[in-house]
């Protein structure tokens, strides 16, 4: 499996920071839709298996949705964890699988409430331009939406002619 990269640890907690035992590990997966589901499952797969593998007691956090929304039900009961101090450590099979933007931020938070992460990073993540491709699509649509007369002939046809440009570039 390799190492994983772990970005804070015991070793690295400030001076006086302590862990405490009782905290439990979490491990988060996530993709961006239903058509996904099959990665979701080899996500959660090697994530349980490297966690039973250190043996570790765990529970596994699942979402599904854009890796740029900050709003999924299993993202917010991981941050409401970590910031109760129920978390000791997480683990993420990549790092934009926490979130596709941001993830620093959630990574300075659990520095800052000593929670140690684990970023396995398993070779390569396939799916890296079909997410980017879909966050785009993502902001294409909610600028569109916003656009005055967002339903007119003229700014269908660009948020048709930019989708086009987005699926091309994501096959390629």
């Amino acid at each position: 499996m390799g190492k994983p990269h772990v970005r804070f640890d015991e070793g690295t907690a400030p001076e006086g920071a302590s862990y405490s035992t009782d905290r439990k590990t979490v491990a988060y997966a996530r993709v961006s839709s239903h058509d996904q589901k099959d990665d979701l499952d080899r996500q959660k797969q090697v994530l349980e298996l490297y966690c039973a593998r250190q043996g570790w007691t765990f529970e596994v956090v699942a979402d599904l949705g854009s890796g740029m929304n900050y709003h999924k039900k299993g993202l917010k009961r991981l941050l409401d964890d970590i910031l109760a101090d129920r978390v000791g450590r997480l683990v993420v099979t990549h790092e934009d699988r926490l979130l596709s933007f941001g993830a620093e931020l959630v990574f300075a938070i659990c520095e800052a409430k000593h929670v140690e992460v684990l970023i396995l990073n398993q070779g390569e993540d396939t799916t890296f331009e079909e997410e980017l491709a879909q966050d785009v699509m993502e902001i294409i649509t909610v600028f569109s939406a916003r656009l005055d007369g967002s339903r007119s002939r003229k700014n269908q046809k660009l948020l048709n002619d930019v989708k086009q440009v987005v699926e091309e570039a994501s096959l390629s």
